[in-house]
């Protein structure tokens, strides 16, 4: 049965053509995406969908289907072919305090997250961190990417069409601007590989995360520099991979993507001894020990101990774009012993986030955002994306940090056989 909410959006759908459409998608004779267009709307097409699926595979998908979304709202732009939702538990990390250039005082921090321990670790970090007077966090680049490829008969063509691109380009940023409210073209960014160029084109994007904003954008500039270029080009794909989007890469290490973020903190050392239960020189060893010389020796261009697992979790509570947690949790994390001390922080070259459009504005994602006060855009524009950016870095600094300390005291494996396996409700 569907749950309350659904039952609302399609009660005035009679039973009866409701099992004539599941039975037409069973036989064939209606496909899943026609659903919608057959029954007129979004939120009958879902059930009917899925009422057709757990008659084929005689299985209830009664989870999925208890859902609040309004998919008349959702698909077009966040959703095709739905049936439902899931659901991930979100914990709150907090307080966690942050003296950043945007987000300034005590905030605290909704992550989605399947993964025991995770929340309580990074909790573990954040009241270190708040108790040491809090983590410093600056935002070093801004800039959301899109490179795409042109093809030219020759280098020498190659050339003349990145001088030409130079020399206008006034009018490849008019262009580009003109698809977009918010989205300012800053740079473009040039790569030769033979008769190939790529023109990486450089974004500011507001409050937008702004991938499909900066798309757009650039097709339109690739298409006036192919139509005006006294030369032979051709425009190969509006997305060349020197982006470089939802894969990791140097480029984006080395020249930012996104929001290049630095968090930083000193942890006194009696916060040190009481909180973590390590001292800071063993902290710092297992960091440089562990985060870069063991990383150095795997081969891996990321030197940090888990970034992705805080990133990944902030992403789900707040709609950011899942895909992007590989290239947004890319990063450094450096320590240093000062006068019995330890320092820490942590270097986000490629943190890609905003505050609208996608899926910020799914009502419990929004809900997330609205905890942490970045839901919508700022005033100005920009100012929300900057002030999460700034959190976010802050949050995974407390789940370095945490994790560092529990490595150098042995506590990992201990937490997880407590949280992530139950035993300490066991033992309660």
């Amino acid at each position: 049965m569907p749950n309350t909410s659904e039952q609302d959006r399609v009660e005035h759908y009679s039973q009866d053509r409701l099992e004539e459409v599941v039975k037409g998608i069973i036989e064939g004779k209606i496909k899943l995406h026609e659903a919608d267009k057959v029954l007129g709307n979004a939120n009958a097409g879902a059930l009917a969908r899925r009422l057709a699926l757990e008659k084929m595979l005689g299985i209830s998908l009664s989870s999925i289907g208890s859902t609040i979304l309004d998919f008349e709202e959702l698909v077009g732009r966040n959703i095709e072919n739905p049936i439902g939702a899931v659901q991930i538990p979100v914990g709150i990390v907090g307080p966690l305090r942050v003296e950043g250039e945007y987000a300034k005082g005590v905030f605290y921090v909704p992550m989605a997250t399947t993964e025991g321990a995770l929340v309580a670790s990074v909790n573990r970090g954040a009241k270190a961190i708040t108790l040491s007077g809090g983590a410093r966090t600056r935002i070093v680049y801004d800039g959301m990417t899109r490179a795409p490829l042109f093809w030219t008969p020759s280098v020498e063509e190659a050339v003349r069409l990145v001088q030409w691109v130079r020399e206008h380009f006034d009018e490849v940023r008019r262009e580009a601007e003109s698809t977009t409210r918010h989205g300012k073209l800053r740079d473009i960014q040039v790569f030769f590989t033979g008769n190939l160029v790529w023109l990486r084109f450089v974004y500011d994007t507001g409050d937008a995360m702004g991938m499909n904003m900066a798309t757009i954008a650039t097709d339109k500039a690739a298409e006036y520099i192919v139509s005006n270029f006294p030369g032979r080009a051709r425009l190969v794909a509006v997305s060349g991979n020197m982006c470089t989007d939802k894969k990791p890469a140097l480029i984006n290490q080395l020249l930012g993507r996104g929001k290049t973020v630095i968090a930083e903190a000193l942890i006194k050392r009696d916060v040190a001894l009481k909180v973590l239960k390590a001292p800071p020189e063993e902290i710092d060893y297992v960091n440089k020990a562990k985060n870069l010389l063991g990383t150095a020796r795997a081969g891996s261009p990321s030197l940090n101990a888990h970034f992705a697992n805080i990133v990944a979790a902030i992403f789900l509570a707040t709609g950011q774009d899942a895909a992007q947690i590989v290239e947004s949790s890319m990063g450094y994390t450096w320590t240093e012993v000062r006068d019995g001390d330890l320092y820490i922080s942590v270097t986000l070259p490629s943190l890609e986030v905003g505050t609208v459009g996608g899926g910020t504005r799914l009502p419990t994602q929004r809900e997330a955002l609205s905890i942490m006060g970045v839901a919508g855009g700022g005033d100005p524009p920009g100012t929300n994306a900057k002030k999460f950016a700034e959190i976010v870095a802050a949050t995974v600094l407390a789940g370095e940090l945490n994790l560092l300390a529990a490595l150098a005291a042995n506590e990992l494996a201990r937490a997880h056989r407590l949280l992530g396996r139950g035993e300490a409700k066991k033992q309660q």
